[in-house]
């Protein structure tokens, strides 16, 4: 199990000595000159392919460096704000030279980084940062927006420019769901002739999205076209247009290539998916935190991690393959 500091000890922390668990100063100096590195990396949450993914890519990063350790954790579920709240700070508390971490709640957790960096350690966002995001923080992440309206304009594409879609989002008030339904939003401005009839929250959550996508499919039995905002809405969609018997009929998009997505595109449920490239987000942003705390980096560093649009027609490529099977040995550009 977890530990979960006290909400008194997590508001006085860093401030005052009324708890118990003692802040240790990162040894900066000494990981400037070569000594041990350690960073605490932890995902909006674990048991996810795309998450395994950017793991890879972490840990992949620390081997090009010499002394460097990696720490993985996280919760289980993206909305658990408050138990990764407590992981990061338990990280702080231990000591570590660098905090890399993909925020939960884009509010929430800037207090995490403020404190952070007050007491000198290194904070890197990987694909959703905070509100504020600091400017010397980068966030290595995905062009959400633009990646979002090139999935909106295939969906149009694949609609013949006209149709009812629904939008099941996933998580409203976190930076990447808002960027994501902005890019879809601009692709339904520039393709008029889809009506937006729908919009759903599957709260990352298979099952719900599962039960609301039905819900969709009853209130609009006219529907033609699907948008879907991370793994388990893709998912929680697919199943229910294929339950219901409209596999094709019901065009799909979504984010993300976890193994039952892919199956889902092969079998035609899914109609195509916004490919991310979670080893480059993991590496990158590892690589900067390590760069960072030994004085090695030049000039701000590239943060867009890339996207691309997988349909049947381009899955067995060699370059989307290399993408949805990344290895340190061979790594995705």
């Amino acid at each position: 199990m977890k530990k979960v500091l006290p909400l008194l000890c997590l508001a006085v922390l860093l401030t005052s000595s009324a708890c118990s668990l003692e802040v240790r100063r990162p040894t900066g100096v000494n990981a400037q000159e070569g000594g041990t590195i350690r960073l605490a990396v932890i995902p909006k949450a674990i048991g996810f392919d795309f998450w395994e993914q950017v793991r890879v890519g972490a840990e992949c990063a620390a081997t090009k460096h010499p002394n460097v350790n990696v720490h993985w954790d996280g919760v289980t579920s993206e909305d658990d704000v408050s138990g990764q709240q407590s992981l990061l700070q338990d990280s702080l508390a231990q000591g570590v030279q660098g905090l890399v971490f993909a925020a939960t709640d884009a509010k929430a957790l800037a207090e995490v980084t403020k404190s952070a960096r007050q007491q000198g350690t290194a904070v890197v966002n990987m694909d959703s940062g905070t509100t504020p995001q600091p400017p010397e923080v980068p966030v290595f992440a995905t062009d959400n927006v633009a990646a979002a309206e090139e999935g909106t304009q295939l969906l149009a594409d694949q609609l013949g420019g006209r149709g009812e879609v629904a939008f099941i989002e996933f998580l409203p008030g976190t930076s990447t769901n808002e960027t994501r339904a902005e890019g879809f939003q601009r692709g339904l401005q520039q393709n008029p002739g889809l009506k937006l009839v729908a919009r759903q929250s599957s709260n990352s959550d298979y099952n719900t999205a599962l039960q609301v996508t039905q819900d969709i499919l009853t209130a609009n039995p006219n529907l033609n076209g699907i948008y879907a905002g991370n793994e388990p809405s893709v998912l929680g969609a697919a199943e229910a247009v294929r339950q219901a018997g409209k596999k094709g009929q019901i065009k799909i998009i979504g984010w993300d290539t976890s193994e039952g997505q892919i199956d889902s595109l092969e079998e035609g449920v899914i109609t195509g998916l916004i490919a991310q490239n979670p080893f480059k987000m993991g590496f990158a942003s590892v690589n900067s935190a390590i760069e960072e705390i030994r004085g090695e980096q030049q000039g701000a560093p590239e943060t867009n991690t890339g996207s691309t649009v997988v349909t049947r027609e381009n899955l067995n490529t060699p370059e989307i393959q290399k993408l949805l099977n990344p290895s340190c040995a061979d790594p995705p550009k």
